[in-house]
């Protein structure tokens, strides 16, 4: 029996910490704290909310958590007190993602006003949960892991061992997932039936490391799957996401349908923007990276990125200052779009 191994990374930069692990070599979960988080916002963490509004044909109440997004919890969890203009305490047990709030426990009534009572642990307990015992790694191998995970999360396309294919792409009501055989050679049945077996595997550690749960359906390759394998196979895939998990059978389409809690917000909405591009945020902490990995013994670097995201990198140039000294430049052009940058040393 060959037993999976994970490994742990913490990498400390300006303006973010990224936490890694890897399950085999290949990344399996990222974890960004940025010091613009909301702290009231951050799963696990105890907040006094007030009841804004119910919505009794929703059957849900929304909170109001005092910074960010309103806050949704089920009636059927709340006694009679839970009544619009209340206090109560709740615990954070889902992030806010897209137009969605945080989802929250109720834990009872509670004295106003809103306010944090309990911060949600640290990067470093969250992510020594992952392997109790085993050692965290920094520096230059950590910020290397946190890059590839990061580049990962962000691919539709992901390659399988045997040469298949696996595609992954969220949408509003679910993740669909699609499985190739692509080059795989040899007998055509054999090829889809390693592939399957490759993919479902590979789906529960990327939909991990992505950040994404809920409805998945998984569109095998092939014809004639043996659903209770796959379903075994998948049942073991997909333990390390803890209680929530449900598989269902493979349909007569070839269709595997399965639901996964939700831990974490989407790295594509921390990563991302509208139009799928990085966001101004996302671009001034690589910058700040790039800055970093380029200023050699006693060289001068120059940026040059677009206004908005050389207005962002600003606020954390002293942080970085701190770590290399004040040898770098950051340089607005508005003939920058996006994520282009320019990296120079002299």
């Amino acid at each position: 029996m060959v037993v999976s191994q994970r490994r742990l990374y913490l990498d400390h930069a300006p303006g973010e910490r990224r936490a890694v692990v890897t399950l085999d070599g290949a990344p399996e979960r990222l974890l960004i704290a940025r010091q613009d988080d909301i702290a009231v916002q951050q799963v696990l963490a105890c907040v006094v909310a007030r009841i804004r509004r119910v919505e009794k044909a929703l059957n849900l109440a929304f909170l109001d958590l005092g910074e960010g997004p309103d806050a949704v919890l089920p009636i059927g969890s709340a006694p009679k007190f839970a009544s619009e203009g209340a206090f109560v305490t709740v615990e954070i047990t889902a992030p806010a993602r897209g137009e969605k709030g945080a989802a929250v426990r109720l834990i009872g009534p509670a004295e106003g006003p809103v306010r944090l009572m309990t911060p949600a642990p640290d990067l470093e307990s969250r992510l020594q949960a992952f392997a109790p015992g085993a050692r965290i790694v920094g520096g230059a191998e950590a910020r290397e892991a946190a890059d590839v995970a990061e580049e990962a999360a962000l691919q539709i396309e992901h390659p399988l061992p045997g040469g298949g294919r696996l595609f992954i792409e969220p949408t509003q009501a679910l993740t669909a997932i699609d499985v190739d055989v692509g080059s795989a050679g040899g007998d055509a049945r054999r090829a889809a039936g390693r592939a399957n077996q490759e993919a479902v595997a590979a789906a529960a550690r990327l939909l991990r490391l992505k950040g994404l749960g809920g409805l998945v359906a998984i569109d095998l390759a092939g014809k004639g799957h043996d659903g209770p394998a796959l379903s075994a196979l998948a049942k073991a895939a997909f333990a390390a996401d803890g209680e929530g998990v449900s598989i269902g059978p493979v349909s007569r389409f070839g269709v595997m349908e399965l639901v996964t809690p939700r831990h974490a917000r989407p790295l594509t909405e921390i990563l991302l923007g509208p139009g799928g591009r990085p966001t101004p945020l996302t671009v001034a902490l690589r910058l700040l990276r790039s800055i970093e990995r380029a200023a050699g013994p006693g060289l001068m670097v120059e940026a040059v990125c677009a206004p908005a995201a050389a207005e962002i990198a600003a606020r954390f140039a002293p942080a970085l200052a701190a770590r290399i000294g004040p040898r770098f430049q950051i340089r607005p052009d508005p003939l920058k779009m996006d994520a282009d940058v320019a990296i120079s040393t002299r």
